[in-house]
């Protein structure tokens, strides 16, 4: 295993295979992460390998000149507590959320908010919360950039601080709207599709002082994007809510590497290898990924494969090409049913808060549910 630097504990699979007499090495990147990014370190460079297969999500694109993430939080924090706003954050649970209580921590150290100390963070999300646990884990230490590292020796944890709140229970996020004071508040999920973020979008996007602060990616059709796409109203909970909120988005944010990030993984290799194959990628991209490792590196075969093709690994050939159909886009599921997915969304989540609870609340809740499956099946 490799740290790919993607999320905490993520890795790089290298498998040494001997067949008939001969030793092989196969690398498989995974998801590999972007560099000088908060708490983990960068990823590590392969050694060798004799064959790679290679992601390719960013694989077209730069990422560009890396913004100042601390002096972006500190302007959209700064204006929205001077207003007398909260700022809500749809968040991902695992790695986006603990990245911005690294700088939370940082901003709040250095004093850097005027007029509002002492101004609460929260972090709402039982999934979140756990994870948030485990990064002040003193075996997680191992993952860690130089700074963290640094942090650590001092006695400072790198994501706790004054005034962070965590919300495990469904009456600690309720309570936490009942707050007047200017807040920040961490939410999942991430586009906004479920979770508790919901209810806080629901107190907060009609209230012209708060802002709605996105910082991840948001896909076609999701709230989150309708936001970010200039939305005047949205429905919540059978309601029709005002977007008179701020929204806001943080520039750069990216957990993945870019096209010469990865370029730059292969060319640490001390060989070349016999053969490269790009995927995890849209068609495009891993077409141009293909090219442009082929161009830069010189590696002999290079190839994006269709999904399903077989390569003999001896002969270097493709002994079935794949399917080289496009799976037709399905139709856009209507307004109601993607209330009724947020719905079993939440009776999941529901589910996962159980864990532990008397024997008889959890049998009663499964009659429940096996009632309504019945029901409708």
């Amino acid at each position: 295993f490799i740290d790919a630097g993607h999320l905490l504990g993520s890795a790089s699979i290298e498998l040494t295979v001997s067949e008939n007499g001969l030793e092989k090495t196969l690398l498989f990147s995974g998801d590999i992460g972007n560099i000088s990014r908060p708490l983990i370190r960068d990823p590590q460079k392969p050694h060798k390998a004799d064959f790679v297969v290679i992601e390719s999500t960013y694989g077209d694109r730069l990422h560009g000149e890396r913004p100042d993430y601390v002096a972006q939080l500190v302007r959209v924090l700064q204006e929205t507590f001077d207003r007398g706003g909260n700022v809500v954050i749809p968040s991902f649970a695992v790695g986006r959320t603990q990245e911005l209580l690294y700088l939370m921590r940082h901003i709040k150290q250095q004093r850097l908010i005027k007029g509002h100390d002492g101004f609460p963070v929260w972090v709402d999300s039982p999934m979140a919360v756990e994870a948030t646990h485990i990064y002040s884990d003193d075996e997680m230490t191992d993952f860690y950039d130089e700074q963290t590292l640094e942090l650590l020796k001092k006695g400072t944890d790198p994501i706790e601080f004054d005034d962070l709140c965590l919300s495990v229970t469904s009456d600690e996020s309720k309570q936490i709207n009942f707050d007047d004071r200017p807040k920040v508040i961490l939410s999942a999920s991430g586009m906004c599709e479920a979770g508790r973020i919901r209810h806080h979008l629901k107190h907060n996007l009609w209230r012209e002082q708060s802002t709605i602060l996105f910082v991840g990616y948001q896909s076609e059709g999701t709230l989150g994007r309708k936001l970010l796409s200039g939305a005047d109203s949205i429905k919540l909970f059978g309601e029709q809510i005002a977007v008179k909120a701020h929204i806001e988005q943080m520039d750069g944010i990216s957990g993945h590497a870019d096209r010469d990030m990865l370029t730059d993984w292969l060319a640490a290799l001390e060989n070349k290898p016999q053969a490269v194959f790009v995927n995890h990628g849209e068609d495009e991209v891993c077409d141009s990924f293909a090219k442009t490792v082929k161009e830069k590196l010189g590696f002999e075969l290079v190839t994006a494969p269709y999904n399903g093709a077989v390569y003999n690994l001896d002969t270097l050939a493709c002994e079935y090409e794949g399917n080289r159909v496009k799976k037709q886009k399905p139709a856009a599921p209507s307004a109601v049913y993607g209330y009724l997915e947020a719905a079993g969304k939440r009776i999941l989540e529901l589910i996962s808060r159980t864990r532990g609870a008397p024997n008889k609340d959890i049998k009663k809740l499964t009659r429940m549910l096996n009632d309504i499956a019945d029901k409708w099946q």
